[in-house]
Parts: structure tokens; C-alpha cells; sequence
């Protein structure tokens, strides 16, 4: 059931979004009717959170089972909550958690908290509230008050303001760890948490701190990608724009950290942090570099600094391209304030990372590219150009095929869009889910959910037939 309006976007861009999902052959396909009614059920899932909770469980250093009733120890100690935790049956490392709501009984406070909207997406994550993501606080408030916490979906709360009646969307309730007046005192730099949440409408476990070294927060197909990849032990991959390191960690675990991962940002506290991440989860296959992943071609094999980018031609095995993209896949996202300019910006650049991707991966290797956006733009129609701009790529099928088939629209035939994975959480109703729903709910019913209402997220694979290289005569 829907409890929050649908994700609030620029009508620029909302108008963009319809035009690709109300496409000739979409239309022709399904009617105008029920193409638009899916278009509207689709940005009002965006707004709520998926139905369950995804972790990775780090296989290097416990086995699944073992981290699997470590979580329930940790689940118990949150609130006493008692919620099943399954194992995917499709995916061996992958825990998924039920998310408990919407509860829609919480008494709002008179105390009132308001918060930005990327600090309210992560609160309906099971996260607590951050000083830093605090905009406005009742004159009145003092640590220990229990308070009703909002987003300011719109962004129009004035920091520091003592009461706010724009738009904003009730959260939840917490208890206060600050005063008002500790949390605008205009110190720099202010940490820590400022509310904990107690009643929050959508009830799921904070992960931070929870096993460090065993587990992982992902979502559903993000995990689903590196299984697509394939990566095996000796090989060398490339992951191309790698931060956080999720999907590079996962690679690495999956070759049994035999081999090597070379990972690509080009923002310096993003590669720090993939390092970070590697030596938590005691990852010694990885090799992360700042560098720009549109350059990471060596256009002179003079000047050769050995494993450093840029690298040699068809000199990977393996190749995931986990492109930079609108991110209007992600949930929950309340709010998009981008323009048309924005969002369109991308698809030029995830087409000179793929042109990189083909010329440095060997003739038999493995290309992936995804995105957890919806555009047509950045998914299909970047498949039908690959496949023209490239006739050395073959499109392959995909295992795990956890995902729909992809959308019309790009002039794909059936058999193509039947080898891509496209992730759209509309195919399902938004979900009331309580400890009565759980008790009576089979575990394969729960997988099946857990599968549909996710992100949305976008997977293609493709093979390299033949070498790109010019041979000389």
C-alpha cells in the first residue's frame, strides 16, 4: 500500500521518463492504458523502500550458514525483533532480511525534527538520523525528547529553522540525542547521531557496525551482477568505475581471491574507501587506483608502468562496467531535483567507458554493463549501440536470470531483450508486510518478493568474439 506520494521530479523530466516507457512499441505491445498505469506504479514505488533488506555474506572469512545465525543473534539484540532471515536460493552468498512496514498507527510528537531528503531516504532504510542531515529542530527540543522525524522532500526547509509547514513526509519517531541548540550551534564539522530512531514507519535493522568482515550491504542485483560476470580464480578483471567496492570485493571473493582485481575511481576518498573495504572483508586479490576510466587505454606501450592503468590492450579477462548513471532506479527516492540536462548527461560517457571496456578486454572475454537507473536511454538503447558499434560483440544469456527481460523501445528483437535482466520493482503491488504476514508467509513466496520489489537496475553481457586489434601486414 502506498503511504508516501509518488518520487517528485522536474515535469522536464518527468515528461522524458514517460516518453521512453510510453515508447511506439511499448504502446503497441500493451495499450496506452496499461503502459501509463505501470509508468505512474513505477514512480510511486521509487518513493518507498524495497520489501526486504540484501546483505553479502563475505565467504573468505565464515561460511554462510555460520554468519547467517550470527545476524538472527544480531536481529534479536535490535529491538527484540524476530524476523526470519533466508537464504537465496539462486544466489549461495546472499542473506535477505523482511523490512517490517508500513506501520501506520505511530502517534506523531508535538517535538518535531526535519530532515534533508537524502537523510530521510536512508532513515527508511533502517538508518538512525545524523547531525549532519538535521535541517530543522522544535525551539523547544532537548536530548532525550522523544520527536516525529520528516523529510523535507522538496528542499525548502531553511537550515536552523525552529518550525517548518511546507511539504514534508512523516518518517517516523525517535529520541533525541541532542538539544536544538547543541545541533545549530554552529560548530564545524558536527558528528554523531542526533535522533535515534525508536517508531520508525518502515522498521529494518541499522547495518552500520553489524559483523564488519562478514557482511556486505548490497542490494538485490547488485549482487546478481557479479554472479553474471562469472569471475574465476587466475583470472585478472577490470572493474571500471568501481567505488564503493562492493561489487569489486564480490568479484575478488568469488575468484577465491586468487587472481587479480584491478579497480578503477577517480575520486580519491572513493578509491581510499574501496581499500578500506578490501582490507575489512581481508581481500588480498585487489589493486585500486585513482584514475580516470576513460583514459585507461594505453594509447603508448612505451611508457609501461607495470599492472598500473593505463593498461595494455585485451588485457583483461573479465570486464564489469557498472556505468556512472541518473541513478532513478534507486529506492527510496522521494524527490529528484535534476534537470533534463542532467540526467541525459550520462549516456555519452557510459558509451566512451564501453569503447574503452571493448578495446581492453581479450577476444573470448566477458563484458558486463549495468546501471540502477530505468532510462531507456542508459540500458536498451545502449545495448542496440554496442551491438552496432561493435561487431565483435555477441549478446550472451545471463545465469542467475533473476531479473524481467528488458524493455521495448530500442528496437532490440525478442530473443536480444530475453538475454538482458531489467530490475522494475512496478511488477509487483507495494507491500504491507507485519510479524502476522511473516509467521504465515512460505520462504519461496518471500524469495519471490524479494526478487520483484527491489531497485530498479538494468544488466546486459556480452562476449568479445574477435580481437579489435590491427594486425600488421
Amino acid at each position: 500500500m502506498s503511504v508516501f506520494p509518488k518520487i517528485s521530479l522536474r515535469l522536464e523530466v518527468e515528461n522524458y521518463l514517460k516518453e521512453g516507457f510510453l515508447n511506439k512499441e511499448v504502446v503497441s505491445a500493451l495499450g496506452k492504458q496499461e503502459a501509463e498505469r505501470k509508468f505512474e506504479t513505477l514512480l510511486n514505488h521509487l518513493s518507498h523502500p524495497p520489501s526486504f533488506t540484501t546483505v553479502r555474506v563475505n565467504t573468505r572469512q565464515a561460511s554462510v550458514q555460520h554468519v547467517k545465525n550470527m545476524l538472527l543473534d544480531e536481529i534479536q539484540k535490535f529491538n527484540g525483533l524476530s524476523v526470519p532471515v533466508l537464504q537465496h536460493p539462486n544466489l549461495q552468498d546472499v542473506l535477505l532480511i523482511p523490512v517490517i512496514g508500513p506501520r501506520k498507527n505511530i502517534k506523531k510528537e508535538e517535538c518535531e525534527v526535519v530532515v534533508g531528503a537524502q537523510c530521510g531516504n536512508a532513515v527508511l532504510r533502517g538508518a538512525h538520523v545524523y547531525v549532519p542531515g538535521i535541517v530543522s529542530a522544535s525551539k523547544f527540543m532537548k536530548a532525550g525528547d522523544i520527536v516525529s522525524v520528516y523529510s523535507d522532500i522538496k528542499g525548502k526547509c531553511k537550515k536552523g529553522a525552529k518550525e517548518f509547514d511546507g511539504t514534508k513526509v512523516f518518517l517516523g519517531n525517535g529520541i533525541s540525542e541532542s538539544s536544538r541548540r547543541e545541533i545549530f550551534s554552529g560548530l564545524p564539522d558536527p558528528r554523531g547521531i542526533g535522533v535515534r530512531m525508536t517508531e520508525p514507519v518502515y522498521l529494518s535493522l541499522s547495518f552500520y557496525n553489524v559483523l564488519p568482515g562478514y557482511l556486505f550491504l548490497q542490494n538485490l542485483p547488485s549482487t546478481v551482477v557479479t554472479h553474471v560476470l562469472g569471475p574465476q580464480p587466475g583470472e585478472r578483471i577490470l572493474d571500471l568505475c568501481a567505488a564503493p567496492g562492493g561489487k569489486t570485493t564480490h568479484i575478488a571473493a568469488l575468484m577465491r581471491d586468487q587472481g587479480e582485481v584491478i579497480a578503477l575511481d577517480k575520486i580519491a576518498n572513493k578509491v581510499t574507501r574501496i581499500k578500506q573495504n578490501a582490507l575489512l572483508l581481508g581481500l588480498n586479490s585487489i589493486r585500486a587506483f585513482c584514475f580516470d576510466g576513460t583514459k585507461a587505454l594505453k594509447l603508448n606501450p612505451v611508457t609501461d608502468i607495470e599492472g598500473e592503468p593505463p593498461f595494455l590492450p585485451e588485457s583483461f579477462d573479465r570486464i564489469l562496467l557498472d556505468a556512472p548513471c541518473s541513478g532513478m532506479g534507486q529506492r527510496p527516492n522521494m524527490a529528484c531535483s535534476w534537470t533534463l540536462k542532467e540526467v541525459m548527461s550520462y549516456q555519452p560517457l557510459q558509451r566512451k567507458l564501453f569503447t574503452v571496456a571493448v578495446k581492453l578486454l581479450k577476444p573470448g572475454g566477458v563484458l558486463v554493463y549495468s546501471t540502477c537507473t530505468i532510462t531507456l536511454a542508459e540500458n536498451e538503447e545502449q545495448v542496440a549501440w554496442a551491438l552496432t558499434e561493435f561487431p565483435c560483440l555477441q549478446l550472451q544469456p545471463q545465469e542467475p536470470q533473476i531479473g524481467g527481460e528488458g524493455m521495448m523501445g530500442a528496437g532490440l528483437s525478442v530473443e536480444q531483450l530475453k538475454q538482458l535482466q531489467r530490475f522494475d520493482p512496478s511488477v509487483v503491488p507495494l507491500q504491507d508486510m507485519d510479524f502476522g504476514s511473516l509467521r504465515d508467509a512460505r520462504e519461496e513466496d518471500m524469495v519471490w518478493l524479494a526478487n520483484k520489489d527491489c531497485i530498479g537496475f538494468f544488466i546486459a553481457k556480452f562476449i568479445k568474439c574477435k580481437s579489435t586489434e590491427k594486425k600488421d601486414p
